[in-house]
């Protein structure tokens, strides 16, 4: 099992910039674990935003933050990222770190077991 804590969300003014983390810790390093990101506005379901694979080597990101985010991974210190650039008012959500040790990068929120608690982020025009 894994545990994963979120940080580093806030406040930005559109077109600015944020940079999200997410601590893993538990028996096996994160190395282990396939990591995402996925996202939740108020009344609406969460959704992907990006996912890395185990070595950093494959990376997935959702169509409305392609350009704009990158997924990244740091193994050694058991740490996934997310930077958010040219940020929009549409990206206002809590964020959420997700883990899992199979599947694709591709698959959906129900393949990952694993979630962290979130981090709100809010974009003001």
């Amino acid at each position: 099992q894994v545990q994963l804590v979120e940080s580093g969300g806030g406040l930005s003014q559109a077109g600015g910039s944020l940079r999200l983390s997410c601590a893993t810790s538990g028996r096996t390093g994160s190395s282990y674990y396939i990591l995402a990101w996925f996202r939740q506005a108020p009344g609406k379901e969460r959704e992907f935003v990006a996912a890395i694979s185990r070595g950093g080597d494959s990376r997935n990101h959702a169509d409305s933050v392609k350009g704009r985010f990158t997924i990244s991974r740091d193994n050694a210190k058991n740490m996934v990222y997310l930077q958010m650039n040219s940020l929009k008012p549409e990206d206002t959500a809590v964020y959420y770190c997700a883990a899992k040790s199979a599947g694709l990068i591709s698959g959906g929120r129900g393949s990952y077991p694993y979630w962290g608690q979130g981090t709100q982020v809010t974009v003001s025009s």
